[in-house]
């Protein structure tokens, strides 16, 4: 196996143009388990390690960029504010050990379902910023999950960083596993109330070949909330409208049996999932508005 370790961002390019099945190594914390198995032995690695604007973020007016390299331990201390989802779905990555060596841009790379980033990256709406010898270009989160740990990305691009607008309402994030840590998620919901466009977005893991957002749910609420003139109240939510929200949720879902869970139980999950981070979401802005009413 050859080892490709680059000093700089062009150097990186350089090779990935000219050794297109050279397999990135930045964290290693997938890539690594799957050497170790022996379930992959690329001919090449390509170690990001040295280039240290992959570990960097910034702020540009509404929006945060944030390196591909950046480790999930700073997005929960330095990123909270900003990106709330993200944050607390690396709460729920591994160990501290994990988290500190970790990053978005490897579960992106990987795109496994499972990827605990993911549906807090759908519900945020973000995107990926794809490099290579060639130019840059930026890939919508929705159009980025081709299939099982299969990306859009082109055999020559690199993940440079994912942009993310920053939170202009209550994020939410809940994972199911088969215990408290260290656990691959048997299923995993986003959520991200936009106050300023009146919509909702959600985010889905390991309950279907690729990470999925549940459109038809995404309409129906933001339907009953409009119609509820909850977003001027900050009214409840009618039970029945959550309900049905969480069903739709499920509905979205084409999860499988595995070692992990039943179909049928996922599938129940998000649903249970769905309610909640709706209902603690909801809450959370009902009590920023009264808190602006007052201020008032």
């Amino acid at each position: 196996m050859e080892f490709l370790r680059p000093a700089g961002w062009e150097e990186a390019l350089a090779a990935k143009a000219e050794y297109p099945d050279a397999v990135p190594l930045a964290g290693g914390t997938d890539l690594m388990v799957e050497l170790n198995f022996g379930h992959r032995r690329p001919e090449r690695l390509l170690d990001l390690g040295r280039i240290a604007e992959l570990t960097e973020w910034e702020t540009d007016g509404d929006a945060v960029r944030l390196g591909a390299g950046v480790s999930y331990t700073r997005i929960m201390e330095g990123l909270r504010p900003e990106l709330p989802g993200l944050a607390l779905a690396s709460h729920t990555v591994a160990s501290p050990q994990i988290r500190n060596r970790g990053g978005v841009g490897g579960n992106l790379g990987t795109a496994s379902p499972a990827g605990d980033a993911h549906p807090a990256l759908l519900a945020a709406g973000a995107e990926v910023e794809a490099v290579s010898a060639r130019g840059t270009r930026l890939i919508p989160i929705d159009d980025f999950y081709l299939g099982p740990k299969r990306n859009a990305l082109a055999p020559d691009e690199l993940i440079r960083a994912v942009r993310v607008r920053r939170a202009d309402g209550p994020q939410q994030y809940a994972k199911v596993g088969t215990r408290n840590a260290m656990v691959i998620a048997v299923c995993a919901f986003g959520l991200a109330l936009h106050p300023h466009t009146r919509s909702v977005r959600t985010g889905i893991g390991s309950a279907a070949p690729t990470p999925v957002r549940a459109r038809e749910a995404e309409e129906f609420l933001c339907g009953v909330l409009e119609e509820e003139r909850c977003w001027e109240s900050g009214r409840v939510i009618p039970p029945a409208a959550a309900r049905h929200f969480a069903d739709l949720c499920a509905a979205a879902c084409s999860p499988i049996d595995d070692v992990r869970g039943t179909a049928a139980y996922r599938r129940r999950a998000v649903g249970v999932l769905a309610r909640r981070t709706l209902g603690w979401a909801w809450e959370e802005y009902r009590g920023s508005a009264r808190a602006t009413e007052g201020a008032a």
